[in-house]
């Protein structure tokens, strides 16, 4: 199963992509269910061992402002939609630095690499080609949005279970 290390949205933010997630759903498309918190994948892997955890909770974490760009589409067989983050030389620094943590870890994937990362929202998944239309409509807005990044999460896949490495307000 998955392991990952996340970043989480003000309230605010959370609240827009949530509204955009209730618009796929009036469109008839699946967005992720309620209980799934909006959130920037910042690493992921088959195992994130305990020993690391304390490193990564020992991690300098201060609120970063962000941008929500457009929408991408990853895939074409069964496509994601998601809204971009636009990569700010700040956002790249604590990826690195989250990734510098993990690189050892099992399965780490080449799209969460430093090389390799493109930071994004998932706002709907395993869309079927023809639904792709209705999604993007439904949610194409033409600004982006400023919104906070306010935490860093875990999610253990293989339990569906998440904590908190960060308090909410930063160290």
């Amino acid at each position: 199963m998955v392991q990952s290390v996340e970043l989480l949205l003000d309230d605010t933010a959370d609240a827009e992509i949530r509204r955009q997630w209730d618009l796929l759903a009036v469109a008839g498309v699946a967005a992720p269910a309620p209980e799934h918190r909006p959130h920037i994948t910042l690493a992921v892997a088959r195992q994130i061992w305990p020993r690391l955890e304390h490193a990564l909770a020992a991690t300098e974490f201060r609120p970063l402002p962000i941008t929500l760009g457009g929408l991408l589409v990853f895939g074409s067989r069964s496509p994601i939609l998601v809204r971009s983050v636009v990569p700010s030389e700040a956002l790249l620094q604590l990826h690195r630095r989250i990734h510098a943590v993990l690189a050892q870890c099992p399965g780490v994937p080449a799209t969460v690499r430093p090389d390799g990362w493109s930071p994004h929202i998932t706002l709907a998944r395993r869309l079927r080609p023809q639904q792709l239309a209705e999604a993007i409509h439904a949610v194409a807005t033409d600004h982006d949005t400023t919104a906070t990044v306010v935490g860093i999460r875990r999610w253990d896949g293989d339990q569906h279970r998440a904590w908190n490495l960060t308090r909410p307000n930063g160290r």
